[in-house]
């Protein structure tokens, strides 16, 4: 899937970070989103690498990276710890400046790093979301039954990791199908995805994930807020012009709030953009990153 490329298995902190990485040039870090893995990137990274040093990585908790247990503050899972997983993975590689790009779970973990690694985070690039804590504040009842995943999956464990370890092949059939079809993962995506989310500890994990960001990260995104600390860095919004974020947010409104050099727009797809508009996709992010 990710031909030319090597990967790595890098001890950070307390945790393993699995990666993907190849090609040559300034260096960019893409981080996939839930319930999904750097897998993600296939049908991008590869175009990517010819311009690009790319490290397509595994967050904490997913794929072939470390799945500790959560704590009770989830703080194992905040977006501030995992966010300092991929900035210690790009310094391992040799990476102390660099791009980054991640999608849903993923642009949450790298707009928390370009907060807490100011200098590091050159630009960045954040798929399909509006900020959290603009989301959370804003829920209706419609995001409540779009996103009915965001309220269960916080629920006290082990209700959710029990009801979706019974079935997890059905719970991504439930979640990624209805949005979106199973044709964007076919052939190579689908089986990884069933096959990393298929352990316990990566449920459990990804759990942990969604009961930090409605805990501790809007703790850090409100003292961040109090600071008047905003992203510094140039930043694409990009999102689905199919999707809940067109639908019911006024995306680069929101990352205005929190950024302070924001541009974007929808793309003609739903929520997976790299696989179901890689090439618009593709013409976005080199316009951004290679300016």
């Amino acid at each position: 899937m990710f031909p030319g490329f090597r990967t790595h298995d890098i001890e950070v902190a307390d945790v393993i970070i699995h990666a993907a990485v190849g090609g040559e040039g300034p260096p960019l870090l893409l981080l996939h989103g839930y319930p999904q893995t750097h897998v993600i990137w296939r049908e991008v990274a590869p175009r990517l690498a010819r311009s690009f040093s790319i490290v397509a990585a595994d967050l904490r908790g997913y794929g072939d990276s470390s799945k500790p247990p959560g704590k009770p503050d989830h703080s194992t899972y905040s977006k501030r710890a995992m966010a300092r997983d991929q900035a210690e993975l790009m310094r391992a590689l040799g990476h102390e400046r660099f791009f980054v790009c991640g999608h849903d779970r993923g642009a949450r973990v790298a707009h928390r790093m370009a907060l807490d690694h100011p200098g590091r985070v050159v630009k960045l690039a954040v798929l399909d979301i509006a900020p959290t804590k603009a989301m959370y504040e804003q829920t209706t009842m419609a995001f409540a039954r779009a996103y009915h995943h965001w309220f269960f999956l916080i629920q006290r464990p082990p209700m959710p990791e029990t009801l979706i370890g019974a079935n997890p092949e059905a719970w991504l059939r439930h979640h990624m199908a209805r949005r979106a079809g199973l044709e964007p993962f076919l052939p190579e995506g689908w089986p990884e995805y069933v096959r990393c989310f298929s352990d316990a500890a990566a449920i459990h994990a990804s759990c942990e994930d969604y009961r930090a960001a409605a805990s501790i990260d809007l703790e850090h995104d409100a003292e961040s807020i109090a600071a008047g600390r905003k992203v510094e860095c140039p930043l694409l919004a990009l999102w689905g012009a199919e999707g809940v974020i067109e639908l019911l947010f006024k995306p680069l409104d929101e990352w205005r709030k929190v950024a302070t050099d924001v541009r974007g727009r929808a793309l003609p797809c739903g929520h997976y953009i790299p696989e179901e508009a890689p090439d618009a996709l593709l013409g976005e992010l080199m316009g951004f990153f290679s300016a």
